[in-house]
């Protein structure tokens, strides 16, 4: 798993992700492939359900986009046929249908994101991130100053044996740190990968705050004009 940030990102990794974009619309489809081209992601594209499906199948995917829309076979039918066959690539469904019961469907059927059409590309793009996020090691523990995080339970465990619980939002933000740990994220880009709804980039230092609050001030490193990174691990 790899691209994490966009390609102005410094995020340190070489490797490329590949995304499955499935829409049947030639003009969305066209900018979507450019779109995740020029962030550095491979694209394989299919413009039904069927193709998709297939391309699902055959191929090893970071990411699925698919349309609900399609034709021949429809997306959340593409969705459950890969599930089914031990496809377990995070999906993201995007779809003209935007009340609660058709997102509910969508989460129910196996998609882990839904984004209603049209949609803010900013966004768009975070959602990708934080599919990533979501699968980017099959080990869920990461060192931190003073303990270790455990991805899955959003929990800190000091070395002296306290255990803390975090907030989802904690958990992402420290998840972030500790996998790029040398790395300097300014609070324009925490806003993105972490809080893709939030326009304030005072809630970058409000949980930053929290973190610090919970786990020590070492816990995240302030660095001046820049931004933040994970606080140094004692040697």
């Amino acid at each position: 798993m790899t691209v994490w940030w966009s390609s102005s990102y410094n995020s340190g990794v070489t490797e490329t992700a590949r995304v499955l974009v499935v829409e049947d619309d030639p003009r969305l489809l066209s900018m979507l492939v450019d779109l995740l081209r020029s962030e550095g992601y491979e694209v394989v594209s299919a413009r039904d359900g069927q193709r998709g499906l297939h391309e699902g199948l055959t191929q090893r995917f970071d990411v699925l986009l698919l349309d609900r829309g399609l034709p021949a076979i429809e997306g959340l039918d593409v969705l459950t046929k890969l599930r089914s066959r031990g496809v377990l690539t995070p999906a993201l469904i995007l779809s003209a249908l935007a009340n609660p019961a058709d997102r509910v469907e969508g989460l129910d059927r196996g998609a882990e994101d839904y984004l209603s059409k049209p949609f803010d590309i900013d966004e768009l793009l975070a959602r990708i991130r934080a599919l990533q996020r979501r699968v980017l090691s099959s080990t869920p523990v990461l060192s931190i100053p003073g303990g270790s995080l455990d991805t899955q339970s959003r929990a800190i465990s000091q070395k002296e044996g306290s255990v803390i619980h975090l907030s989802e939002r904690e958990c992402d933000l420290l998840e972030l740190f500790a996998r790029h740990p040398s790395q300097v994220f300014s609070r324009a880009d925490l806003l993105r990968g972490v809080f893709p709804e939030a326009e304030d980039l005072g809630i970058i230092d409000t949980y930053v705050h929290y973190l610090r609050k919970k786990n020590g001030r070492n816990t995240v490193e302030t660095v001046r004009g820049i931004g933040y990174r994970l606080g140094r691990m004692p040697s």
